[in-house]
């Protein structure tokens, strides 16, 4: 069950699913150039964690007016959510400069319980965003032939090495522990909105934090590691390569946040 609209001014044109398209990356990828920003709903398809994070980063970039501005957008977004038949959904909007702004639906999928209690394996791969602070959709063709190579080989996510130093997730932002201290890169990354929200959750917790990209090198010195998106939340991550990450299971500090972040999004969620 999917679902594609054209959010303008005028308000939203239905389109049709692309008949190949097995995914949002697959639809989105059958649309124009452009910049894109995906999250989840809460409360119904009526609340988004971090909204005003996410559509600002949609029309940060734009050289030129939008083809909308963001209460139009947002009242497109309602008003196709309102008629999306799922309890909640997995959200993609792909903001295409003179043209307007494409959603693209989903039915909400969570991964399942033993992902967040057991923790995911990862492979570190040479790549990096050609411009990171920017989501353009351009960057899904490199995701795609990624994504099949981490289904070859087991792994949930790529880490993104390049240089030999882990940045981000393929998907996602990574955060390591060692010592009681939570790091995470500052730069060459896309600042995620979820990757803020644990930044800010950790200094309320009393975990310090730095920012620090890992060298592949020093991955079995560090004691937990997890990578944080909007749709996902925090998931821990017990494998990097083949070596395992502290004893191979969800760390302390991992678990703390994982609590204090699923407290948080049930009252922080904004409405749309």
């Amino acid at each position: 069950m999917y679902a594609l609209y054209l959010l303008t001014p005028q308000g939203p044109q239905p389109l049709p699913w692309p008949a190949e398209a097995a995914s949002l990356d697959d639809a989105t990828r059958t649309l124009p150039p452009g910049f894109y920003t995906t999250f989840r709903t809460f409360d119904g398809k009526r609340r988004v964690l971090g909204l005003r994070r996410h559509l600002r980063r949609l029309y940060a970039h734009l050289s030129e007016p939008p083809p909308l501005t963001e209460e139009q957008l947002r009242a497109g977004l309602r008003a196709v959510l309102a008629s999306f038949p799922a309890a909640e959904a997995r959200v993609r909007l792909v903001m295409v400069p003179g043209t307007g702004c494409y959603a693209l639906l989903e039915p909400l999928h969570l991964p399942p319980p033993e992902v967040y209690r057991h923790g995911v394996p990862t492979i570190t791969v040479d790549l990096r965003r050609p411009r990171p602070h920017e989501k353009r959709t351009e960057f899904l063709q490199a995701r795609a032939a990624l994504q099949a190579r981490l289904r070859a080989v087991g792994a949930y996510e790529a880490l993104l090495a390049p240089w030999g130093r882990i940045r981000e997730g393929l998907t996602s932002n990574f955060f390591w522990v060692r010592e009681g201290t939570l790091y995470t890169a500052k730069w060459g990354i896309l600042p995620g909105v979820t990757r803020a929200t644990v930044l800010r959750l950790a200094r309320k917790e009393g975990i310090p934090t730095r920012y620090r990209a890992l060298p592949v090198a020093e991955v079995p010195t560090i004691a937990e590691a997890f990578i944080t998106s909007s749709s996902r939340g925090i998931v821990p991550v017990v494998r990097i390569d083949a070596q395992p990450v502290g004893d191979g299971r969800p760390g302390p500090r991992t678990r703390a946040l994982m609590d204090a972040y699923a407290a948080y999004v049930t009252r922080a969620a904004e409405p749309i």
